[in-house]
């Protein structure tokens, strides 16, 4: 069976923008992946056609061999997608264990219990090294756990592949030495771990692959 997260020749085209022109890359499990390149490169629109937030005009995602539907944010979920995105969907006004389990609700159904839901990334926290206090509201938390946050929402339910996008932007340089370590200790566990990048130091203190975007095309792909 064909394992990892596969796109095959996947394009989109925004009015007279050709953002992304037949994208074909593999990430494997076990791995850190890059993809590098600057501003205009293609990288966000990458990221919103495989966590399903836009369709690809053609070509193909895939997890493990099976197809994900175009655009559709659900199906890429529940194959096991996890997102940290560069601007965070926390809810300001709720605790770090409101966070948590408002996002779990829609993956388990059931009632909102709140201890429930966010327990498990609560246990997550502890094997990453992390203290987070689940009664903390996240208007009053520094930018670093509010991303602590992001990523345990991601790790909840196990997701096999985590993409991360541009993730170091908003962190001093303490914070991003952490999230170094965290990206390789997620990669150690066996899962597939994508880094959205344009800073070249960070990319080669972590990542075992490195694919560069250029323009919308893939420039070059480490074996």
């Amino acid at each position: 069976m064909t394992t990892g997260l596969q796109l095959h020749r996947v394009s989109k085209r925004y009015g007279a923008v050709q953002a992304l022109t037949d994208v074909s890359l593999t990430f494997a499990p076990g791995e850190v992946h890059a993809v590098l390149g600057e501003n205009g490169a293609g990288k966000s629109t990458l990221v919103n056609i495989v966590a399903g937030l836009a369709g690809a005009d053609s070509g193909t995602v895939a997890i493990n061999g099976v197809e994900l539907p175009r655009g559709d944010a659900v199906a890429a979920r529940r194959a096991g997608l996890g997102v940290v995105h560069q601007h965070f969907t926390l809810v300001p006004s709720f605790t770090i264990a409101e966070n948590i389990a408002l996002f779990r609700m829609g993956s388990v159904g059931g009632r909102f219990d709140v201890k429930a839901l966010a327990e498990p990334a609560f246990k997550k926290a502890k094997e990453l090294g992390w203290e987070i206090d689940p009664g903390a509201r996240v208007f009053g938390l520094p930018v670093g756990v509010q991303q602590r946050v992001e990523i345990l929402k991601s790790l909840c339910d196990d997701e096999p592949v985590l993409l991360f996008d541009e993730p170091t932007a908003p962190l001093a340089p303490e914070e991003v030495e952490d999230l170094l370590r965290i990206l390789r200790q997620l990669a150690a566990e066996g899962r597939i771990v994508v880094l959205i990048a344009h800073k070249l130091k960070e990319v080669l203190a972590v990542a075992d692959r490195v694919s560069v975007l250029r323009r919308g095309v893939v420039q070059a792909a480490s074996l």
